[in-house]
């Protein structure tokens, strides 16, 4: 049995880890508050222009755009997010799990047919032990998504496909749902599937509320030119969408595991502290005896 001394130092050790994962958790509570906030903020933007550009294509006009050419799949580029730091839980891991799974589904075309955008320290650390080569560095936006960095990110991937260097462009993030519950989602961004795009749109929550409004547009100079440019705007929203969707997903996980490892860390400090006192208990018991012994000598 461990002595009174080791039992006493493991109890204050386990609670000066309890102090670390209880302000790590408020730290993580914190960040997810403004993630949240940002994300609340950005989705009715989004849903807006995904709604008007649905509108459009619900008219008899033929959309010409090369972010929506389907080809045969012969060189694919995959954008996969992660986070910096560790201390997540199961975050990262189930990423680089997908991405493997992934990575597997397109063997057939050969490493050099797929081309990896590692949006994250952890993943892009998996990347390279995987034997890939990033397609660039892309840590600084995991930790402060902004617009900016998105969109230069979305130019690439699109130029990629515009220029037919690669045939289809999928993201492996995690959506944020709520505080509890963070969907892990694989995503095919390039070639635009319109027709998904106004299905999500018809089952958005507020489309009863939409659909009062007349949405009978007079656009000048057509419709087909307006189009044209909404598609690129839509698809770096759509980047800087994942990015935020990542970011608040991370907060959450982290938060969630810093709460189970104080829990956990007060669990083991009971007991400890059973423990510590029985060992005590029998201490003095002992040297009770050893003095009634004595006395009766």
């Amino acid at each position: 049995m461990a002595s009174l001394k080791e039992v006493k130092n493991r109890i204050n050790s386990v609670k000066s880890t309890r102090q670390i994962t209880s302000a790590m958790k408020m730290v993580a509570s914190a960040k997810l508050h403004k993630a949240q906030g940002q994300i609340e903020n950005m989705y009715p933007y989004q849903q807006k222009l995904n709604e008007i550009l649905t509108n459009f294509l619900g008219t008899d006009v033929t959309v010409e755009s090369p972010y929506t050419e389907t080809r045969p799949v012969a060189r694919v580029a995959i954008a996969v997010f992660s986070s910096n730091s560790s201390l997540c839980g199961a975050f990262n891991s189930n990423v680089v799990k997908m991405l493997e799974r992934t990575l597997e589904e397109y063997s057939s075309l050969g490493k050099k047919n797929i081309l990896l955008y590692p949006v994250g320290k952890k993943v892009e650390e998996a990347v390279k032990k995987l034997g890939y080569t990033p397609q660039g560095s892309y840590q600084a936006m995991a930790d402060k998504p902004t617009y900016t960095e998105a969109y230069q990110l979305a130019e690439q991937l699109m130029a990629l496909y515009a220029e037919k260097a690669v045939d289809r462009v999928v993201l492996i993030y995690h959506h944020f749902k709520s505080m509890g519950s963070q969907v892990l989602l694989k995503e095919n961004y390039l070639p635009l599937d319109l027709g998904q795009m106004a299905m999500q749109v018809a089952m958005h929550p507020d489309k009863k509320d939409m659909a009062a409004y007349n949405n009978d547009y007079i656009v000048e100079p057509s419709v087909g030119e307006l189009i044209a440019e909404l598609l690129p705007k839509v698809l770096c929203q759509k980047i800087f969408t994942v990015l935020e969707d990542s970011n608040a997903s991370e907060h959450a996980a982290r938060m969630l595991a810093m709460q189970a490892a104080t829990d956990n860390a007060n669990e083991l400090i009971q007991d400890l502290t059973l423990q510590y006192n029985k060992t005590r208990q029998q201490a003095i018991t002992n040297e009770l005896l050893d003095i009634i012994g004595g006395s009766l000598r």
